[in-house]
C-alpha cells in the first residue's frame, strides 16, 4: 500500500543563509497564518533554502 503525500504549494523560498538570529521563513509564514493561509516552513535540502508552504492551493 502506498501513502500519497499531500499537495503543496509553495508561497516563497528563502536562503538557508540568513545572518543569525534572523528568521524571514519564519516571519513570513506567520504573517501568512495572520491573513488566514495555513502557512507553515520546511527546509528544502536539495536546494539549501527554506520554503514556506501550504497544504492548500492558491491562486
Amino acid at each position: 500500500m502506498t501513502t500519497a503525500a499531500p499537495a503543496r504549494t509553495v508561497l516563497e523560498r528563502f536562503p538557508a543563509g540568513g545572518p543569525r538570529g534572523s528568521w524571514p521563513a519564519e516571519e513570513y509564514a506567520a504573517a501568512q497564518r495572520a491573513q488566514g493561509t495555513q502557512a507553515h516552513v520546511v527546509m528544502d535540502l536539495r536546494t539549501d533554502q527554506f520554503l514556506v508552504v501550504t497544504d492548500t492551493t492558491t491562486r
